[in-house]
């Protein structure tokens, strides 16, 4: 499983946005993944990469909160939590259902590759 978190330096959310995710992986059972965190320094790497804020984490590959139309840029990324509350960070909720997920894909495509 590769999880990500991107960030930007001019936003200081990113540190939190990681201790969350590492408690998030501790409560699925995936205390030992290791988090691949990467700065994004220019709006050429932001374009690059599909980096729309900081932080932005991903899921093997794919973002924990879907972006939508937001376009790449180096910025602070805003995310509303589930109680409508506007955050620097995902909802704690969000970040469980897609490691969940990607657990669930990795077992189905593990017996699939089995079969």
């Amino acid at each position: 499983m590769e999880v990500e978190l991107l960030y930007w330096s001019g936003c200081p959310s990113y540190p939190r946005a990681l201790e969350q995710l590492e408690r998030e992986l501790a409560a699925v059972g995936l205390e030992g993944v290791e988090v691949h965190v990467r700065e994004v320094r220019t709006e050429e790497e932001a374009a690059a990469q599909g980096f729309v804020g900081s932080p932005t984490i991903r899921v093997n590959g794919k973002d924990v909160v879907d972006p939508g139309d937001l376009p790449p840029a180096l910025n602070c990324r805003l995310y509303i939590r589930r109680d409508g509350r506007y955050s620097p960070t995902p909802d704690p909720l969000d970040l469980r259902e897609a490691l969940e997920r990607a657990i669930s894909e990795e077992v189905t495509d593990g017996k699939d590759r089995a079969a």
